[in-house]
C-alpha cells in the first residue's frame, strides 16, 4: 500500500492482533480488532477478491467493538480449504466452523460476497443474535444495472481459468483491469479518497492463492445472492444498501428487506459498492444504531 489510509488516525487508535485457527482441515488467518473486554463481538467477512485490511475503515468508526475479521480459504493469508470446491457449501460451512472456534454467538456481518456467505450461514444453522449486510447482492448480478459488465467479468474469469496456468494467472492479476474494476465501482469525486481506493485494489485484489480458487468463488458469487437464504434467517437483520450500486439496483435491495422476517433497511446516498470505503463512518452509524451501542464523548 502505498497511499496513507484517510482512517488511519482511527485505526492506529485500535488494538489489532492477528491470530490463526485449523477450520476443515485448513490454517485460517484473523485479525482481533478493538477491546477484549468489548461487550459487543463481531466476526466480520469480506467481500470477492478481497481480504480483511477491506473493513477497515468501518472498524474504525467502531471502536467500542471487538471485531474478528478473517480471511476468506484462498484470499489473503488464509490457505484454500484441502482438497474442496470452493463452493458456497464449503464456504457457508468454513464460516459455521470459524465462529464455533473462535467467537461463538457473535453477530455476523457480510459485505458483498461475504453477504452470500453469512446469510447461508445462517440459514443453514450458524447461531448469532443479529445479522448485518453491507452491500447485500440482492439479486442475480447478471441482471443488476451493469449486467453487460458482468458477463464481461464471466468471460475474463473463464478465459483466467483456460488458459495455461502462468498466462491465466497473469491475466486475474492484471493491474490495468483490476484498475479498470476500481474505477468502475468507485462513486466518490474526492480524488484524494479515489487514489487510496485504487490503492487498496491494486494492494490486496490480487492476493487470492491461485486462479482455482479465484475461479471457484466467482462462480459462487454470480450462482447465488441473498434472496435465496432470507425466508429462513429468523434473526434481526441490518441490511446497508447504496443506491447507486451497480451490482445490485436499490430497488433490488427494498425488495430484499422484504423478504425478511425481521429486517431494517438502510439506505446510503450518493454511494455505490464501495460502502467500506466511501461511507464508513455513516456504515458504522447504522450498525451502532440496530446494535444500540452509545456514542461515547470524543469520538
Amino acid at each position: 500500500m502505498t497511499m496513507p489510509s484517510p482512517y488511519a488516525h482511527r485505526l492506529d487508535a485500535l488494538p489489532v492482533e492477528r491470530r490463526e485457527v485449523e477450520v476443515r482441515g485448513g490454517t485460517t488467518a484473523y485479525w482481533v480488532y478493538g477491546p477484549s473486554e468489548a461487550r459487543t463481538t463481531v466476526v466480520a467477512v469480506h467481500g470477492f477478491r478481497g481480504e480483511h485490511h477491506g473493513l477497515e475503515p468501518v472498524l474504525a468508526f467502531l471502536p467500542e467493538v471487538r471485531v474478528i475479521a478473517p480471511d476468506l480459504p484462498g484470499f489473503g493469508e488464509t490457505a484454500p480449504l484441502p482438497e474442496r470446491r470452493h463452493d458456497l457449501d464449503a464456504y457457508a460451512a468454513w464460516l459455521g466452523e470459524f465462529v464455533d472456534a473462535v467467537a461463538p454467538g457473535a453477530i455476523v456481518l457480510g459485505h458483498s460476497f461475504g453477504s452470500i456467505v453469512a446469510s447461508a450461514a445462517v440459514a443453514r444453522g450458524l447461531r448469532t443474535p443479529r445479522l448485518i449486510l453491507i452491500n447485500p447482492i440482492g439479486a442475480p448480478a447478471l441482471e443488476g444495472p451493469k449486467g453487460v459488465m458482468t458477463r464481461l467479468a464471466v468471460f475474463y474469469y473463464a478465459m483466467g481459468a483456460r488458459l495455461p496456468a502462468r498466462m491465466g494467472t497473469a491475466l486475474l492479476r492484471n493491474r490495468l483491469i483490476v484498475r479498470v474494476m476500481s474505477i468502475t465501482m468507485a462513486k466518490t469525486r474526492d480524488p484524494q479518497l479515489r487514489r487510496f481506493i485504487h490503492d487498496q485494489h491494486d494492494t490486496y485484489f490480487s492476493r487470492f492463492s491461485d486462479r482455482d480458487v479465484l475461479r471457484d468463488a466467482f462462480v459462487t458469487s454470480v450462482s447465488h445472492d441473498v434472496r435465496q437464504f432470507a425466508r429462513d434467517i429468523d434473526v434481526p437483520t441490518l441490511l446497508i444498501a447504496a443506491d447507486r450500486d451497480d451490482i445490485t439496483p436499490i430497488e433490488a435491495e427494498r425488495a430484499l428487506a422484504r423478504l425478511f422476517p425481521h429486517a431494517e433497511l438502510v439506505e446510503i446516498a450518493e454511494v455505490g459498492h464501495l460502502i467500506h470505503y466511501e461511507t464508513p463512518a455513516e456504515a458504522a452509524g447504522a450498525i451502532r444504531r440496530f446494535l444500540r451501542i452509545p456514542v461515547e464523548r470524543g469520538r
